[in-house]
């Protein structure tokens, strides 16, 4: 028996190996606040979903075009006929069409490792062989990645702005919560951590600051936790948003000294306010309207604000909804007009409630992975618009300011990632999927994206290989020992990459002539020597490796987003066209997308409850993260199935709701709307606004038809860009009818793996 450590996106652990099983698992000794999805482990490691061999699609390899995605059985081959035929592909394609004709996809959560992490070397497999179609910003919080540098001037204002919480207890008076602060999603990083801090985080904020849950849903912030709860539609967050900017400009409380110093355009946002670009004030009274918050509440708000210190939050869902950018960019606006940004625990924050670890001080914890290179063709999407991609070669779309010509995709590369689940419509999506001639995919699990590929390659999990992990707002960095032996024929992904780089002609440009123990190590000196740099000792590699973790000591000082700028703006500008925050933005101006006014505007968007579309489908879908899991990952488990019934997810709505329909508790129920439908089980609750339903998404996507036998949300929900602006997508905006459905449910049938069967034929020449 030996206790070994390791870590995943949803926390560090101990575990128990015994004759070279997993046995048991224990938090990580320094967590204050474990996770127990870390018990899934033991479970997930002999899922009788683990992939065991290389697969080829059986209608692949009769020709078939790609029709039989998703619905055909595989037949198992050798690792040397599987990795003939993706090479052969791969060298086929190149050689016909160019390496534009290749689109490598990850999202990048698979494993928790920086050397084994799959996005980092997909993209670095296809640089070295020459460059492929990418992709850029993600579908966490696409839009604002996009845009909010164009306003705000800084890289990443998303993933790097975030105030401690002991900023916030000692500096905040009041925090708006835009969205909530949800307890569930603080259970998982990307690159995964050794400490939660949600409860931390909480008691820090409510025990000082007026906490106000802004949100179609109350337990966006958990009742264990002070707050005031003010419902509003789903989408009309903007017109709030304007509606207090309006009130406190037109009281004359707004802060004009910051206005005037630090910001550009003000007085065109105020016209606009003051409906004197357009003739409609944007007052509490308007905007009641739209957000069905009384004027009365709104009014009261905006007075509560002023000579406050107040502190403006978001979560990511926010803008994943038409026009999401424009919630962010109104968020931004009224905290100037506040005159609160870079002031400590106050301004603006987008991201708590959404991710572990941004509450916690920046510790800019060095974690280092392979190079991926440069891509020498330079063409790249929006993450959100790989069906669009797929399905219409040679048309174009608008992002950022210029025009994206989508290339002819003729394969498929997919590594440590399931679009078929962070994917909107995936009816249009499963469409798109049929469209190339060969779709490759490194799997683990016979996930809905695996089912869709022609060559299915085997790749280990975290546990079954050595590496390095941690995230940059944690205090740890952990060793990832390897648990067990890889299950069946597995192999890690690099190892994969390197055999296709070989059979392509140059194995060294991918591996660059180190095996895997070798860039861990050679990871770990780069670590150490940016360690050292801010004059902190790293022990020797065996010493780390022995003792499981490091921990960095906290910053000296909090971080205060904008302190800088605010107190020197002239000598310390922002890297926008002005130099300064821009409420209005002649460079957005000047893109001419439709709609857009330059400044934080009010924009229908289009599926909400206030459109002419409501008759038909009157209930607005929300599509949250599960609690009891990571996205997909782990549906399969005890724990993500004990939130189940039937092995079907629960659906919030209100009891209003669900008596106007004839439908009780536990009854299994339709959602359905012009795109699509799934099954689900009802959950009446009062925490809901009425006209609200909440499904999380993750649900395996079983299809049936155009319906999904599970409780897949994304059946349902529009693939369409937030706008021209940051093309994310626009998941919360979606309208469906519930109805109960008569008669038993259909079987699931992704409980057990596709039609297997075994094959043996000479593997296929690579074209070099």
């Amino acid at each position: 028996m030996a206790v070994l450590r390791s870590l995943s996106h949803w926390g560090a652990f101990r575990a128990t190996v015994t004759d070279g099983r997993l046995t048991a698992v224990a938090p990580f000794e320094h967590d204050p606040d474990p996770s127990d999805l870390i018990s899934v482990w033991p479970e997930m490691l002999t899922s009788p979903l683990r992939i065991g061999r290389p697969a080829l699609r059986r209608g692949w390899l009769a020709g078939d075009g790609g029709a039989g995605r998703g619905d055909d059985g595989f037949v198992e081959v050798s690792w040397d006929e599987a990795l003939g035929h993706a090479a052969g592909e791969i060298g086929r394609v190149r050689q016909a069409f160019g390496n534009a004709a290749l689109f490598a996809g990850s999202y990048g959560w698979s494993s928790a490792g920086r050397i084994h992490h799959a996005r980092t070397l997909v993209r670095r497999f296809y640089n070295a062989i020459g460059g492929f179609t990418d992709q850029v910003t993600n579908y966490s919080y696409g839009a604002a990645m996009a845009f909010l540098p164009r306003v705000l001037g800084v890289p990443d204002p998303v993933g790097s702005g975030a105030m401690s919480a002991q900023s916030i207890r000692d500096h905040c008076d009041v925090v708006l919560a835009f969205g909530g602060i949800a307890a569930k999603n603080w259970e998982v990083t990307s690159g995964g951590f050794g400490k939660h801090g949600y409860r931390d985080f909480m008691r820090a904020v409510t025990g000082s600051a007026r906490l106000v849950n802004i949100s179609p849903h109350r337990r966006d912030v958990p009742a264990n936790f002070p707050s005031e709860w003010l419902s509003l539609r789903p989408n009309t967050d903007t017109a709030l948003l304007l509606a207090l900017a309006q009130a406190i400009v037109a009281a004359g409380r707004h802060d004009q000294d910051f206005l005037g110093r630090c910001c550009h355009g003000f007085e065109t946002y105020r016209a606009y306010l003051m409906g004197a670009s357009d003739g409609v004030a944007k007052t509490p009274e308007w905007a009641s309207g739209i957000t069905g918050i009384d004027a009365a509440s709104i009014r009261a708000l905006a007075e509560s604000l002023v000579d406050r210190r107040v502190l403006l939050t978001a979560s990511w869902s926010l803008q994943r909804a038409r026009h999401g950018e424009q919630p962010y960019w109104a968020i931004v606006a009224l905290a100037a007009i506040l005159g609160q940004i870079g002031l400590p625990g106050c301004g603006f924050v987008f991201g708590y409630g959404s991710s572990n670890s941004m509450g916690n001080p920046r510790y800019d914890t060095p974690l280092v992975g392979l190079p991926i290179g440069r891509n020498p063709t330079g063409i790249a999407i929006p993450v959100a618009r790989v069906a669009d991609m797929l399905l219409d070669p040679g048309g174009t779309t608008r992002y950022d300011g210029r025009t994206i010509t989508y290339p002819d995709i003729r394969l498929v590369h997919w590594a440590g990632g399931n679009p078929f689940h962070h994917h909107q419509d995936l009816n249009r999506l499963r469409a798109a999927f049929r469209r190339p001639e060969t779709v490759i995919v490194h799997e683990g699990y016979w996930t809905a994206t695996a089912r869709h590929a022609d060559i299915v390659l085997p790749a280990t999990t975290a546990l079954e290989r050595e590496d390095i992990g941690g995230s940059s707002r944690d205090p740890f960095i952990l060793a990832m020992h390897k648990l067990v032996e890889p299950h069946g024929e597995a192999r890690n992904d690099f190892a994969i990459f390197a055999e296709l780089a070989e059979r392509l002609g140059d194995r060294d440009a991918f591996t660059g002539g180190r095996t895997e123990a070798e860039w861990l190590r050679h990871a770990w000196a780069q670590i150490s020597e940016r360690l050292q740099e801010r004059g902190l000792a790293a022990p020797a590699f065996e010493a780390f490796w022995e003792t499981g973790y490091l921990e960095v000591p906290p910053p000296a000082e909090d971080v205060v987003p904008f302190a800088a700028f605010r107190a020197d703006p002239a000598g310390r500008p922002l890297a926008t066209g002005t130099g300064k925050i821009e409420i209005a933005s002649p460079t957005v101006l000047g893109f001419g997308a439709p709609g857009q006014l330059g400044h934080p505007a009010w924009l229908d968007p289009e599926e909400w409850l206030g459109h002419p579309s409501a008759r038909a489908h009157p209930l607005h879908l929300l599509t949250p993260q599960p609690a009891r899991r990571l996205h997909g990952q782990m549906d399969w488990s005890v724990v993500s199935q004990a939130q189940k019934q039937g092995g079907r997810e629960r659906v919030s709505l209100h009891p209003d709701d669900a008596a106007a329909r004839g439908i009780a508790r536990g009854d299994v129920v339709r959602l359905y709307n012009e795109r699509g439908s799934c099954l689900a089980v009802a959950e009446p609750t009062p925490d809901v606004r009425v006209g609200v339903v909440l499904l999380p998404t993750g649900a395996t996507y079983d299809p049936d038809g155009r319906g999904d036998r599970n409780s897949n949300p994304n059946t349902l929900t529009r693939d369409i860009g937030t706008s021209e602006l940051g093309q994310g997508c626009s998941a919360q905006s979606c309208l469906v009818e519930i109805e109960r459905l008569d008669g038993p449910p259909p079987p699931l049938r992704i409980l057990e793996p596709p039609a297997l069967s075994s094959g043996v034929r000479p593997p296929p020449d690579a074209a070099a």
